[in-house]
């Protein structure tokens, strides 16, 4: 098996490098590898090999990956914000083989016909992308048999447990406040709806991460000689001679090979760069590939002035909501969330909850004409702008989860109930740059959360608050908000927060917010917004002009033979958790590199 903690020393040249195993880099690799056996493929992976982890292909153990001490993520802090009261948002990252997609939540949802459509380049629109989004899966939902795939490598279904009880009961809810159940919003074109959650786990309960499903099955099966992965290493930077990508510098972990340096490993045919959205525009900025002034202040000579690197940055901007009920304790995940049943207790019974994420319906809404009014002629503008004419463009999208949805030693053990909600079209930017030359060093990241000029992405989230919250008031469970997680309302609004012992009756009627709820609602949010996990746009595919990074072929402009492949090339959001299009990008960038090198696939 050609997977490694230390690359044997006889491998100094391959044909094609992948700078990453993450999602899409083991996409990547695994076909390249499957189109010819041939082709001399390596793999450098910073994090360790992920091969039946049971933290990782157990989904029920998914919360341990964003813990503090933590092996398989690196966290990344961005700058303090006077937007974020102050703050500094960290933002996960997955550092281990196969990337986001081994340490994820196992959301399946998919981005919106406009959002392809809207990237604008030749081969990347809706149409084009159909064939990747059914290449990559094994459906097994309802739904368009037309638009979705019946024989892909990753498994989507609703695991092992379906908690119909408070699914059925937040359905019906939704249907009170006037949207429908759909049967399947990740069609390309459905909005306004509530669908029960399916996932990137397969019907028997294992997580499908890209990893095991793409790249172990060819490390493994003794036909694939030519493929190699070396993890526990770090990617410094791409060599360049003459403007053509040649190899790439990197080093092993020193905590587990101390006495090896610095190594060089050539390529004769492609680099690849798939380190993320954080990791990719680092790597490029570290190999003199970027805006002259960065690379100058950080002391790294300049191969390529390419200003687009690192800028744009965007994530979905995440708000997490806890209410009370009176749900009974095998009517919720709580006891496995909060870590009342431990690991260890879980494996030895083949518990069902190992092959579940918690997470029992996504919505994706739209507000009303009247409330786009409320909520200002800015946002007016804006929602004309971007919204109004594209119908399938939800403003955001909103999970039940079936339990307390974070950490919290202050609140009592019980059965819960959460809601998420994120919006999936950032009006804010931020940036990841460098600072100096080796990857020691500080990173310069600004999220750019609630940075933007007209506080749109604010009001979508002071909206979404109340949207959500009129929606849990009708649940038969409903027994109030875990307060310290609202809002700070004081006692004489109409909004602040109650304890009942008893649902709420029908015909229950909308709370009426006045203009000093909104501001308590406003500084809650900037004191509390958090990641979603959703990095991308950092190294956009858009023409060189408009601070693009790569062409529609995913080429670095100003430098043969590399590429990128990941969310970094994203150059216009998705109303979508993000791995769905990492994994479309890592199919449709392997089929570009396979045609491009004249392989068989």
């Amino acid at each position: 098996m050609g997977l490694y903690t230390q690359l044997p020393q006889e491998v100094k040249e391959v044909d094609v490098i992948i700078a990453g195993g993450g999602t899409a880099g083991c996409i990547v690799a695994g076909r390249l590898a499957e189109a010819d056996p041939n082709l001399s493929i390596l793999v450098i992976e910073s994090g360790a090999d992920n091969f039946d982890d049971p933290t990782i292909i157990h989904p029920g153990l998914f919360l341990g990956h964003i813990m503090p001490d933590s092996k398989t993520v690196t966290i990344y802090t961005a700058k303090k914000s006077d937007q974020l009261a102050g703050r500094e948002v960290t933002v996960p990252v997955g550092r281990v083989l196969g990337g986001g997609s081994s340490v994820n939540m196992m959301t399946y949802t998919r981005g919106q016909r406009s959002d392809f459509d809207q990237w604008k380049m030749p081969g990347w629109k809706a149409d084009d992308m159909l064939p990747y989004l059914r290449k990559l899966e094994t459906y097994h939902g309802k739904g368009d048999k037309d638009r979705h795939g019946y024989e892909g490598p990753i498994h989507v279904s609703h695991g092992l447990i379906h908690n119909t009880k408070a699914e059925n009961d937040f359905i019906r809810a939704v249907n009170k406040v006037g949207w429908p159940e759909a049967e399947d919003l990740q069609n390309l074109d459905g909005v306004n709806g509530a669908q029960r959650v399916l996932r990137y786990i397969s019907p028997h309960g294992k997580r499908q991460d890209t990893a095991h499903q793409y790249l172990h099955p060819r490390l493994q099966d003794g036909k694939h000689p030519n493929l190699h992965v070396v993890v526990n290493s770090e990617v410094i930077r791409v060599l360049v001679e003459n403007k053509i990508a040649s190899g790439v510098i990197f080093k092993p972990k020193s905590a587990l090979h101390p006495e090896e340096s610095q190594r060089v490993v050539k390529a004769r045919k492609l680099v690849v760069v798939s380190c993320g959205a954080i990791g990719t525009p680092t790597v490029l900025e570290r190999s003199g590939i970027g805006e002259a002034g960065i690379l100058a202040h950080a002391g790294v000579h300049l191969v390529t002035d390419l200003p687009g690197v690192g800028n744009d940055y965007e994530d979905h901007q995440l708000a997490i909501y806890p209410y009370k009920t009176n749900l009974a304790p095998e009517d919720t995940a709580d006891a496995v969330l909060a870590g009342r049943i431990s690991a260890e207790q879980l494996i030895k019974d083949n518990s069902p909850y190992l092959g579940y994420n918690a997470q029992d319906v996504t919505c994706k809404f739209r507000p009303s004409k009247e409330e786009v009014t409320e909520l200002g002629p800015e946002f007016q503008k804006a929602w004309d702008d971007h919204f109004k004419d594209n119908l399938d463009k939800p403003l955001v999208i909103m999970a039940l989860i079936n339990g307390f949805p974070g950490f919290d030693p202050a609140v009592p053990a019980g059965q819960y109930l959460g809601v998420t909600v994120f919006s999936v079209y950032p009006f804010s930017r931020g940036h990841v740059h460098i600072t100096g030359p080796s990857p020691s060093d500080p990173v310069d990241f600004d999220s750019g959360f609630f940075a933007d000029r007209d506080s749109i992405d604010l009001k979508k989230h002071i909206w979404a608050y109340k949207k959500q919250r009129e929606i849990m008031r009708r649940l038969d469970a409903y027994r109030g908000e875990v307060a310290s997680w609202h809002p700070p309302f004081p006692a004489t609004s109409d909004a602040v927060c109650i304890e009942t012992d008893a649902p709420l009756a029908d015909g229950v009627r909308n709370i009426t917010y006045t203009v000093e709820d909104d501001k308590v609602i406003e500084q809650f949010l900037r004191e509390r917004i958090g990641t979603t996990w959703h990095s991308l746009g950092t190294c956009k595919m858009a023409p060189r002009e408009e601070k693009g990074v790569v062409d529609e072929s995913l080429s670095v402009y100003g430098v043969e033979r590399l590429k990128v492949a990941d969310l970094s090339i994203v150059p216009h959001n998705v109303a979508a958790n993000t791995n769905n299009t990492a994994l479309a990008v890592g199919e449709k960038a392997a089929d570009i590199f396979i045609k491009e090198l004249g392989l068989k696939g």
